[in-house]
């Protein structure tokens, strides 16, 4: 197996571990905090039970994790470096000089969330191996890291991280041009500032905010970004009726933007209050776990639409697939959501398998135009429990004009579990008439 080395084992650091580990890599995480064991192990568990969760394929062998306090043992034999330490240029120097001086060659990506990479190599060894890799936490869950090269780093650098990041089903955006905290955090900051004097003008309370963002504009970025939300918003004329109906507001009073709140005691002591009411009742963990829950229904719902992040994890189980094509055409796990409070999965879920499982099998065999289930018979045959490892084969018995009929195989392991039956129809949808089946293969 490959190894990666992690240099700083906290939030990022620890999700970076996992990212690498469940993907098959050995890692060696460096890190001198007395509690970094535990803090990584229960980064660990909440990452098992979320990253598989996205997968219709079988995850990779685990790799094996090493802990250490020392630099020179973590990076010796590294393929590829993580360097994931405090938020202090001094700091960071003076880490990737004691690096570069046992893997001088070795790729560096910096987790920085602020700093160009010029600033990075100030004084290296090799300044061409690094460069910044900026992702987003949950680091296992969410796809895109910024990649920012400066004009020192080899562009072999870049697309060989970038060829590697895909492979984790992550999304590696090549940020063209350096610049202080990248694209999205600038974005970040931008609203930051913003909710800052919200709050402090006594416009609106932290959860009021969050509820602003999370049952409105947040889902829409989520799966269309700021632009395309925009051009939408503009109706049929587009981008265009957008910009001449809102541009005048650029020199409207709607922000303070860079007219930032004096951060002191008592604005620091509103924000934290404000958000120990609104969420203190549950642990970091517990909001973890919620958050990765919610994620990964986000998640797959835009993998159903193949849009967005969605279609950067179809891609990854695309590869997955193609690489071994004796392997059935759905894989996964009982998740938390299907089962009874005995952890038992519910035989109603058999058939959201056999969907979507019929769905690769028309994906790979070309067929893109919307079938109409007519009729679904299903046999369960044996029992599942939460996280019990399941795939699904698909058997193609009959078909017609304007019909086929599929039998779907689900197994736990080895054993049967369900056998599900499913006609479907591709009809008019005006007229209801039969049409015959398309393919594009």
């Amino acid at each position: 197996m490959p190894k990666a080395a992690i240099i700083g084992g906290g939030v990022i650091g620890g999700g970076w571990a996992a990212r690498f580990l469940l993907n098959g890599w050995d890692v060696t995480v460096c890190d001198p905090d007395p509690d970094a064991e535990r803090k990584l192990a229960e980064v660990l568990d909440n990452a098992r039970a979320a990253l598989p969760a996205l997968s219709d394929g079988p995850m990779p062998p685990e790799g094996h994790l090493t802990l250490t306090t020392s630099i020179p043992d973590a990076v010796t034999g590294a393929a590829y470096i993580q360097e994931s330490t405090p938020e202090r240029l001094d700091l960071k120097h003076r880490v990737l000089a004691e690096i570069q001086q046992i893997a001088p060659q070795t790729p560096i990506g910096s987790s920085t969330s602020g700093y160009k990479p010029s600033d990075l190599q100030q004084g290296a060894i090799n300044p061409s191996a690094i460069f910044v890799a900026h992702p987003f936490n949950p680091v296992y869950l969410l796809p895109l890291v910024e990649l920012v090269p400066s004009p020192a780093t080899y562009p072999a650098v870049i697309d060989s991280t970038a060829a590697m990041l895909r492979g984790f089903g992550m999304f590696p955006l090549h940020v063209r041009k350096e610049i202080d905290a990248h694209i999205a955090d600038r974005f970040l900051e931008a609203v930051w500032r913003e909710a800052l004097w919200l709050v402090k003008d006594g416009v609106a309370t932290t959860e009021e905010i969050d509820e602003a963002i999370r049952m409105g504009f947040g889902l829409r970025w989520g799966q269309m970004g700021l632009f395309e939300t925009y051009r939408v918003a503009g109706g049929e004329a587009g981008m265009r009726h957008f910009l001449a109906q809102f541009g005048p507001c650029l020199t409207w009073p709607w922000t303070k933007l860079m007219d930032v709140p004096e951060f002191n005691d008592e604005l620091v002591e509103l924000i934290a209050g404000q958000s120990d009411a609104q969420s203190g009742a549950h642990s970091i963990r517990n909001l973890e776990r919620i958050r990765d829950s919610n994620l990964i229904g986000f998640l797959r719902a835009l993998k159903a639409r193949d849009w967005g992040a969605g279609r950067v994890l179809n891609a990854q189980d695309a590869t997955l697939q193609a690489a071994d094509a004796a392997t059935p055409l759905w894989h996964g796990q009982v998740l938390p959501g299907w089962t009874d409070s005995t952890g038992s999965m519910a035989p109603v879920h058999h058939l959201g398998i056999a969907s979507e499982a019929a769905s690769v099998f028309m994906r790979l065999n070309g067929i893109d135009a919307p079938l109409t289930p007519v009729q679904t018979h299903m046999h369960p045959q044996g029992h599942a429990r939460r996280g019990d490892p399941l795939s699904a084969t698909v058997e193609l018995r009959d078909s017609g004009a304007g019909h086929m009929s599929l039998r779907i195989s689900i197994s736990r392991m080895a054993e049967p579990l369900a056998e599900v039956t499913l006609r479907l129809e591709h009809r008019d949808p005006d007229t209801g008439a039969s049409l015959p089946i398309p393919r594009s293969l």
